[in-house]
């Protein structure tokens, strides 16, 4: 018995040292898993946030490219652009929407420029947005544009603004431009409607839509808030045409935020003609930002514009769609910033 017994202590402690050894070995494995975990994360989390807190100051033109300053120090370059915007006189920047969209579709670019320390303020349009106005109402461009006119007539003496409009709502740029020209500081046009002096907004979308004598007999998308008998009132594309047309390079997230957000737009201000004079108008500095992946105002059409009504400035998107919040929302975000700082 006593043989037996110290066959089974040993037996024991050779088992439990096996057991402890196995267990030793399965912690260690597991430690160094997790250690590894941890190394990965961080790197990752740094990496992250060195991408977040990088602005190099490139010029449009490099958008999509690599920089050459890619090794620079990004706290360095976010204190030398703060520094620089410090010393800009005009930081208010008013966001106008185009058709359908609303003040809510520039909350990226209203983050991304509070962050350098200007001063955005988005702008609903009448009938957009959460403006209760019925679009059927809204007949004139003065109409459509009564939120920004309230805006520009509110300002002090001293001030001036500077503006960017989005598609359609480029046409309450060049409204503003012609009717308050001593308040705006630069007008940015954001693949929009640039007109010249007697064009409507719609011509822009001509070469898309067809004409709009052909437009108005045949589109299916057309509302006559007035009844059938009489002339329509608004529009609004079905969903699945509006993603294409819009949205081909956004964002899921952003495209549902999209299809509940979105307003069916006016008829009468994209058919107002403008009279535009080079005497108030003409007097604006404007810039105009192509969006490369456009199938709503395509790329050409842009073009067009940019030949037959030359800004001071041209700039380009690669990847930007029609949708203020592009897949690439940073390449917005930097081009306005250098605008602003354009002397």
């Amino acid at each position: 018995m006593g043989n037996s017994l110290i066959c089974r202590t040993k037996k024991d402690a050779k088992d439990n040292g096996s057991k402890s050894k196995r267990m030793g070995k399965s912690q260690r494995k597991m430690l160094a898993e997790e250690e590894f975990l941890h190394k990965q994360a961080l790197s990752m989390a740094l990496h992250q946030h060195q991408l977040s807190q990088r602005f190099d100051g490139s010029m449009s033109r490099r958008i999509g490219s690599t920089s050459s300053r890619r090794h620079a120090d990004p706290l360095a370059n976010e204190k030398k652009l703060l520094e620089s915007l410090e010393k800009i006189k005009f930081k208010k920047i008013v966001l106008l929407h185009g058709e359908g969209f609303g003040a809510w579709c520039w909350y990226k670019t209203i983050a991304q420029l509070e962050e350098v320390g200007l001063q955005p303020t988005a702008l609903d349009l009448t009938g957009s947005g959460i403006d209760l106005t019925d679009t059927n109402t809204v007949t004139t461009l003065a109409e459509y544009s009564k939120p920004l006119i309230k805006y520009l007539e509110n300002l002090p003496v001293d001030e001036k603004v500077i503006l960017v409009g989005h598609s359609s709502g480029g046409a309450c740029l060049s409204y503003a431009l012609e009717h308050f020209p001593e308040k705006i500081s630069k007008a940015i046009f954001l693949c929009a409607t640039m007109v010249s002096n007697g064009q409507r907004p719609f011509d822009v979308f001509a070469e898309e839509l067809g004409s709009a004598e052909r437009f108005m007999k045949e589109s299916q998308f057309l509302i006559y808030g007035n009844g059938k008998d009489k002339p329509p009132t608004g529009f609004m594309f079905e969903k699945q045409l509006m993603k294409a047309l819009y949205f081909n390079q956004s964002p899921t997230k952003d495209v549902a935020l999209a299809m509940v957000s979105m307003r069916s737009t006016p008829l009468g201000p994209i058919m107002e003609e403008l009279s535009l004079t080079p005497e108030k108008y003409g007097t604006g500095r404007r810039f105009y930002v192509q969006t490369l992946e456009d199938r709503a105002l395509s790329p050409d059409v842009q073009e067009k514009l940019v030949r037959e009504n030359p800004p001071e400035g041209v700039f380009k998107i690669k990847g930007g769609d029609h949708c203020p919040f592009f897949s690439r929302p940073q390449s917005l975000h930097k081009i306005l910033i250098e605008i602003v700082q354009i002397p």
